[in-house]
């Protein structure tokens, strides 16, 4: 009985969050790398185009620069670059979709989308990080996958 005890699924392990926490914090930096990157080149461009459109090509940016970073990463650990793409794309596409689509909808509900100011920038990198960290901490302790 004790052992089946061990082997169910439990919120409490604090060394799951922290690591679950830099693999977050690693996805966050990438994906926001690229969708600021893209607000902020139409924000000051002013060109004409859509806020839909903006924050779609925010959201595809910041997926392809976070799957580049953790391709990177993982390159260092030695992956060689094929496997290291693979890794980086099946392990992190839940956590970073998510997070993309979290920062853009406060984004839109708090400024009415594709604008960066002082203020907003830190609520959207919160709920970038909040919305899959849990995902993450799951995902780390059921199955042991990381991809940092």
């Amino acid at each position: 009985m004790e052992a089946v005890q061990q082997n169910q699924f439990h919120w409490h392990c604090k060394h799951t969050w922290k690591r679950s926490a830099k693999n977050t914090a690693w996805c966050l930096l990438g994906c926001s790398i690229g969708d600021f990157g893209t607000i902020l080149f139409f924000q000051i461009t002013k060109i004409p185009f859509p806020v839909f459109g903006i924050m779609t090509l925010a959201i595809i940016n910041g997926l392809m620069t976070s799957i580049l970073l953790e391709t990177i990463i993982l390159m260092r650990q030695k992956f060689k670059f094929k496997e290291a793409f693979k890794v980086a794309i099946g392990m992190s596409l839940i956590s970073m979709i998510s997070m993309e689509v979290a920062m853009n909808a406060t984004d839109y509900y708090l400024t009415g989308g594709a604008i960066l100011t002082w203020w907003v920038v830190p609520i959207m990198l919160f709920v970038g990080f909040i919305t899959p960290w849990p995902y993450n901490y799951w995902r780390l302790k059921k199955f042991g996958l990381a991809c940092h």
